[in-house]
């Protein structure tokens, strides 16, 4: 196995157990769990804090571009994902979804890949 490839289970298998964790908070006490507060709050607060954390990342990678600790943004981009994990499971999805959806789009340009994202939704709306 490549050093790569033992990256690529290591990340799979931390999305995973943590996923697992997000999941169990589904109807846990809000008074004793965070992520169970967000689920118990509905997802417009889900999605809020991914609003809010998004934009934590770029004002943190802006500090970096000015000089500021990498380390910073690093972990703001980990509360990012990890807010969308709560999302995903908020709406029954998980990291493998995402994960395959990007593993369809390797090897494709960006600019072939939103070609053909517009070409399938002119298809489906009858254009």
């Amino acid at each position: 196995m490549t050093q790569d490839s033992q990256s690529t289970n290591s990340t799979n298998d931390t999305l995973r157990r943590l996923a697992a964790v997000i999941d169990s908070r589904k109807g846990g006490d809000p008074e004793t769990s965070y992520v169970s507060r967000l689920f118990h709050k509905g997802d417009d607060a889900v999605l809020k804090k991914i609003g809010e954390e998004a934009t934590e990342v770029v004002l943190a990678a802006k500090d970096v571009r000015l000089g500021a600790e990498r380390k910073a943004l690093v972990g703001e981009v980990a509360d990012l994902w990890f807010h969308c994990l709560v999302m995903l499971s908020h709406f029954d999805l998980n990291p493998a979804d995402v994960l395959a959806e990007l593993e369809r789009r390797e090897g494709l340009s960006g600019i072939e890949e939103k070609a053909l994202r517009k070409s399938r939704d002119r298809e489906q709306n009858g254009d």
